[in-house]
């Protein structure tokens, strides 16, 4: 890549925020943590340096701090929130606890003009900012001035212009800062000067570079699951390998009301791929009978795949390698990207859920891609908008949003729920407005009268939640009579609810799905 910027990740839950803002620039970036930052400041060769914000404080002994080569190598470096003060503290300013903290939406006083703020903000100008932190920074390194305040934050953005060291104590990533992706842009463009190169045909050549690196002549298994991100992952990968790749499709049981054949003629008709169609719900069903921890279903899912997928390789000669299209926010929710300092969040069955015994080699092209890059990458390869436009699906399928105990019974009811309701979101005309609606089975019945008798059924929660990335989420705000109607078909329509209820929260503090 021509220009690219470090990322060194201090352990915030928004760092890939901060990627994110980056790459819509249209530049190159990679996350690391600081533990390995030295490394990847050394092999990334970066045009410039980001540092996140992080849960640590500055004054402890043995907090983190940035590879003192950042600061040496005479490039653009942003330090944000936990990124500041480590910043002011190495270059030999102080950063003191115990004063007034600062939680949400502040008002930021842009004192001096300053290439960071061009074309966006101007002095005297006061401008809504987010801001989350406990320390503060209460002397500056030599060389800084002041550019912006808050109430609570004297130094609430500081620059160095001569070096180009610009530091800020709110939090640009986020939407609650309304134009921090713009001084994000700033400092991208005009501060580094780097240009918009990095595309999803660029991205398309790098990775089909890596690749045919990693796999040499080997032989590759995909799990395919009907998703876009098994779709475009197995596209790319027959670009790079051809008939070295083999997919396969595990129909665990656990897949919506004609899935399974939908999936599989999608993929025969559009493409020349090698598929096998494996159906393995008795052994997975099987393995979950009895199990309601989430964490322990993602993880027997997750088991089973692989037993799966290594039955499937030594079908065909013995594949090398396992191909899943596992993506930057499922790494970043199981594990922070590279093995950072974030706090895990739940394990993904194709992350976390891997038994460490798995005998094949993981080849994860989307690894570092978000949902709605892997959607442009899925257009760049020419999916069809069957594949690009579907809704998100879990790999565990129905498993997650069944809580509790799974049954034979219970999936059936889903089933037959979630698919009324996806139809009524498309008669709408809504479907492509939500980033993933589904349906929930809850482990709760409710009494009701049906026909002047009494009924105990089952509860069914409903949940539609418009996104960019996965990362946050929003519920979808459907008018009271779509949800009247949809929950009169589905309590008229389907044996076994008579409660339909729907989930308003957002993500944070939910997740999107329920387990």
């Amino acid at each position: 890549m021509s220009a690219s910027v470090l990322i060194i990740d201090f352990g915030s839950q928004v760092t890939q925020l901060i990627a994110r803002r980056v790459r819509e620039t249209g530049v190159y970036c990679e996350i690391h943590p600081y533990q390995t930052g030295a490394e990847a400041f050394a092999k990334l060769k970066p045009q410039a340096v980001i540092l996140s914000g992080g849960p640590a404080s500055v004054p402890e002994a043995g907090s983190p701090r940035a590879p003192d080569e950042v600061f040496a190598a005479g490039i653009p470096v942003l330090g944000i929130c936990y990124g500041q003060q480590t910043m002011s503290q190495q270059l030999g300013g102080n950063v003191e606890s115990g004063h007034h903290r600062e939680f949400g939406r502040a008002v930021l006083q842009v004192e001096r003009a300053s290439p960071l703020f061009e074309g966006v903000w101007t002095p005297g100008e006061r401008h809504q900012v987010w801001m989350s932190h406990g320390d503060r920074v209460t002397r500056l390194p030599d060389g800084f001035e002041v550019i912006a305040t808050s109430e609570n934050a004297p130094f609430a953005a500081v620059a160095d212009e001569a070096r180009r060291f610009y530091a800020v104590q709110f939090h640009p990533e986020v939407v609650h800062t309304p134009d921090g992706a713009k001084l994000i842009a700033n400092f991208v463009h005009r501060i580094a000067g780097l240009s918009s190169d990095w595309t999803m045909a660029a991205y398309r050549r790098e990775m089909i570079g890596r690749i045919q690196q990693q796999v040499g002549s080997g032989r590759v298994i995909c799990g395919l699951s009907g998703g876009v991100d098994s779709a475009v992952a197995a596209v790319l990968i027959h670009e790079a390998i051809g008939d070295q790749l083999t997919c396969v499709f595990v129909d665990h049981g656990l897949m919506r009301l004609g899935e399974a054949e939908q999936v599989v003629g999608l993929f025969r008709d559009h493409y020349n791929i090698p598929l096998v169609h494996v159906d393995a719900s008795k052994q997975f069903l099987d393995a979950l009978a009895g199990v309601s921890d989430p964490e322990q279903k993602r993880k027997t899912i997750g088991k089973h795949f692989i037993d799966v997928f290594e039955a499937e390789a030594a079908k065909i000669g013995g594949a090398e390698f396992l191909a899943q299209g596992t993506l930057y926010p499922d790494v970043i929710e199981s594990v922070s990207f590279s093995g950072g300092p974030s706090v895990t969040i739940k394990s993904h069955h194709n992350v976390g859920g891997l038994p460490e015994r798995m005998n094949m080699k993981l080849v994860e092209p989307l690894r570092e891609l978000f949902k709605d890059e892997v959607r442009a990458l899925g257009r760049e390869l020419g999916l069809p908008d069957a594949f690009v436009g579907r809704h998100p699906f879990p790999g565990p399928g129905l498993a997650i949003r069944v809580p509790g105990e799974i049954t034979p019974e219970k999936l059936d009811i889903l089933r037959k729920a979630d698919a009324i309701y996806l139809e009524e979101i498309r008669n709408a005309g809504l479907y492509d407005a939500i980033w993933q609606a589904f349906a929930v089975l809850l482990p709760v019945r409710t009494v009701g009268v049906m026909g002047d008798g009494r009924t105990y059924d089952h509860v069914l929660a409903l949940r539609a939640v418009t996104s960019v990335d996965g990362m946050t989420a929003d519920f979808f705000p459907f008018d009271m009579g779509f949800l009247g109607r949809a929950a009169t078909r589905i309590i008229n329509e389907v044996r076994g609810i008579n409660r339909v209820v729907y989930d308003v929260t957002s993500k944070p503090p939910g997740t999107i799905e329920w387990e």
